[in-house]
């Protein structure tokens, strides 16, 4: 649904159009813009929270500076709603997070406002220090800013960028948009430094001291004034704010009320003509302007539909029970096996919420873990708990688990550590688009030696792989599944112990066989049943385990049928369709097999039923794909 702007919103098409206004204009402007975000989510979802805190931010942005000659990098993207609105999107902005329409992610072939395209957090100082560095060798006269959440700050990478920049003397600006929150409030010692930049007197109070302590001292001579003085220097020094940033070699500026449109406008025209790193420091309110976003943070970060009037979210009511998504199976199974199991761990980096780990965090908070958005760290702190003989379930989105791929083989898999990983939001994710598709999970795990791979093709499989793996200690084995719901109403069942590596029949067939990983076999029963309808019989085989695969199971298939076709929500290249290629090769077989997966392009966003289609390993697509198997063998 296509939202009116406001007056002055609907005069701005651009950055450029943005700059024609009055400074005293720019207060109203920030109203319509909120105004607009807050509207246009309303009734089309996407992200909220996020940028409803940095409007005034945004604004105050491209109002000083020359975007897009000077390059302005958002970390994650989450915050870039506004950005895409004043870069020339307005018109198109309802399509935001829809199929084919505005991507939710600040994306470099999208728009030349969109200077480095952003899904992980942690990236943009790396990004700026290397722009920043590029445009003195060009001598092109850019400035670079590089907007962070302090959520995505946690993540090391940013700090090492800041290590660099400070080095290289980089000329560039790093705001810091401080929050306290990422999609979860934020934990660890970094977030405590920031709230006492931010909420303590410490500094005036010790300096306030020392004066009241210098002047008692001058009774005692000038070499007790000069000994108190040198101890005001480095005690002040010590408390001043910022100065782990100065440290790294930025100088600081702040804390500033990042609200104030007009007040930020004067520093950052001021900042741009200061040489060298600077970080500016801007205190801001997730869910800015709408109250309830702004009291309950966490659900509103990404709402879905709502009333803007009431705050009612918008939800159906089933007259039917509903199967659950696969993530809260994940959050209340790992709580009964820990209940069973005291040597059970819980770790995730950042996402407690998204994969239901919050549920344990509640209940057992000694034994699970926020690590921050720190995949890396996430990883080894894991193999260090288990060394010491916990069994740990590190749970990571399948697409983070990318960043942190050296530590599972040097940190885990090297030391035939048992950590278990359990990779949500496998396979095609939705709305989020190619940053977050679990593409390659199965792909980059099944060549790492001693790690089992696995995926559960419904609730029931993905609690017995869960039992299985906390009784597993030959090394790591992970366990990957989609976003969104599973197919069993009633899921909670006992738990038993799988065999590793043994899949299973579903179904006996005739001519064609399909075999599946995880929860495409659901699709494949879907398109058997239709098929039976028509008098064709295929048979069904889910693997269950990617790695090491069921070699008595794919013997029986590569003896009985010259027909097979396998169905993954994964890469093609180096899948398992592909392992399952190898294997009959390896032993000996000769079959006709189509691999139907995600192919060997970057997917766009659009909802999970879109992109399974456009991928051609729905239903129908395999449907179509057995039509076809059966055709060539009438034609011979």
């Amino acid at each position: 649904m296509k939202i009116e702007p406001g007056a002055l919103l609907a005069q701005v098409n651009t950055p450029e159009d943005l700059r024609k206004l009055a400074p005293e204009q720019l207060y109203e402007f920030c109203q319509e813009l909120r105004e607009y975000l807050i509207s246009t989510v309303s009734v089309n979802g996407g992200h909220f929270g996020a940028s409803l805190g940095v409007v005034e931010l945004t604004t105050a942005l491209h109002y000083v500076f020359n975007t897009p000659h000077d390059q302005l990098v958002w970390d994650v993207g989450h915050q870039a709603y506004g950005h895409k609105v004043i870069t020339g999107r307005r018109e198109a902005f309802h399509t935001n997070r829809v199929y084919k329409g505005v991507s939710g992610f600040p994306k470099r072939s999208e728009s030349e406002y969109d200077t480095f395209g952003v899904g992980h957090s942690s990236t943009s100082i790396s990004a700026a220090v290397g722009m920043a560095l590029g445009s003195k060798h060009n001598q092109d006269g850019r400035n670079v800013v590089a907007v962070i959440g302090d959520g995505a700050l946690t993540g090391g990478m940013a700090f090492e960028a800041l290590n660099h920049g400070g080095w290289e003397k980089a000329n560039m600006i790093v705001v810091l948009n401080d929050n306290n929150m990422s999609i979860d409030p934020n934990v660890g010692a970094l977030k405590e430094y920031l709230t006492d930049i931010t909420a303590s007197h410490t500094y005036n109070k010790i300096r306030d001291e020392l004066w009241n302590l210098l002047g008692k001292l001058d009774k005692f001579g000038p070499k007790a004034r000069q000994v108190a003085r040198k101890l005001e220097q480095s005690l002040t020094a010590a408390s001043k704010p910022g100065m782990l940033f100065e440290a790294l070699g930025f100088r600081y500026f702040g804390p500033i009320d990042g609200h104030d449109i007009n007040h930020l406008v004067r520093v950052l025209d001021d900042l741009k003509g200061i040489p060298g790193p600077k970080l500016l420091h801007c205190v801001t309110v997730k869910g800015k302007g709408f109250e309830l976003a702004e009291k309950d943070q966490t659900k509103w970060h990404a709402p879905g539909l709502f009333d803007k009037v009431t705050g009612e979210i918008f939800k159906s009511t089933p007259t039917t029970p509903q199967p659950p998504k696969y993530q809260v199976v994940f959050g209340k199974t790992i709580i009964e096996l820990a209940k069973e199991n005291d040597k059970i761990m819980g770790v995730t980096p950042a996402m407690p919420s998204g994969c239901s780990l919050n549920l344990m965090l509640a209940e057992m908070p000694d034994r699970a873990f926020d690590v921050g958005i720190a995949e890396q760290h996430a990883v080894t702190f894991s193999a260090g708990l288990a060394t010491q003989g916990l069994k740990v379930f590190c749970n990571i989105y399948s697409s983070f688990m990318q960043r942190a791929y050296d530590q599972v083989i040097h940190d885990v898999a090297i030391q035939k550590l048992p950590v278990v990983f359990c990779l949500d939001r496998g396979g095609i994710a939705g709305a989020d688009g190619a940053t977050h598709h679990g593409a390659y999970d199965m792909a980059y795990f099944r060549c790492i030696p001693n790690m089992v791979v696995s995926a559960p093709m419904n609730e029931e499989e993905l609690r017995n792989l869960m039992y299985t793996a906390s009784i597993w200690n030959e090394g790591p084995f992970s366990i990957r599944y989609p976003r969104g719901e599973g197919v069993m109403p009633e899921w909670q069942l006992p738990m038993k112990e799988i065999a590793v590596g043994k899949g299973r029949k579903v179904s006996d067939g005739e001519e064609v066989a399909i075999l599946t990983i995880g929860h495409p076999g659901n699709f494949a029963q879907e398109a058997i049943r239709q098929l039976q309808a028509q008098g064709i019989r295929p048979a069904h085989y889910d693997l269950r385990f990617v790695k090491p695969l069921d070699g008595e199971l794919l013997q029986e298939v590569f003896t009985k049928f010259s027909k097979v076709i396998t169905v993954e929500d994964g890469c093609i290249m180096g899948g398992v369709g592909s392992a399952v290629i190898e294997w009959m090769s390896d032993n000996g077989h000769q079959a006709r097999v189509l691999r139907l997966g995600i192919p060997d392009r970057f997917v766009d966003h659009g909802s999970q039923e879109e992109l399974w289609d456009e991928c051609g390993y729905d239903a129908n697509a395999i449907i179509s794909a057995v039509k076809n198997m059966v055709k060539v063998t009438v034609e011979v």
